[in-house]
């Protein structure tokens, strides 16, 4: 009986230090400058840029090609926004702290999203240079 509960406490301790180091690299991803290019095909400008403009990047995501390696979907963020933007409808006027946190993390995704697109363009336009310089 003890060592069932040492392995649940364990799992549940390497579970949240797991979820806090994705969190923490999702984070540090889209602390990174997005290029106008990007900012362009979206339509959206840096400064105003919110949580919602998510699913547009998204959308945007899907239209890079992948050619390249190194270039990572957006699944797990994908998932992680819905979560959190299901908790933020729930929350909703009630507490408008946790709609805010709410927010501040939808913008985490879609910053996420942008600079994630910006590094696929970059790798295929290195690949079409290498290829034209052959």
């Amino acid at each position: 009986m003890f060592a069932a509960i040492l392995l649940a406490i364990s799992i549940v301790a390497l579970s949240q230090f797991a979820l806090y180091y994705w969190r923490a690299i999702l984070a540090g991803v889209a602390a990174q400058p997005v290029s106008d290019r990007v900012l362009a095909a979206a339509n959206l400008d840096a400064a105003r840029m919110q949580g919602r403009d998510f699913e547009k990047l998204a959308g945007l995501h899907e239209l890079t090609p992948e050619l390249g390696p190194g270039s990572d979907g957006l699944t797990w963020v994908r998932a992680y926004y819905r979560i959190v933007e299901g908790f933020g409808a729930l929350s909703g006027v009630r507490w408008p702290s946790v709609a805010e946190w709410c927010e501040r993390e939808r913008l985490i995704c879609a910053r996420y999203a942008a600079v994630q697109i910006d590094r696929r363009l970059q790798v295929n336009l290195a690949l079409v240079a290498d290829l034209r310089s052959c």
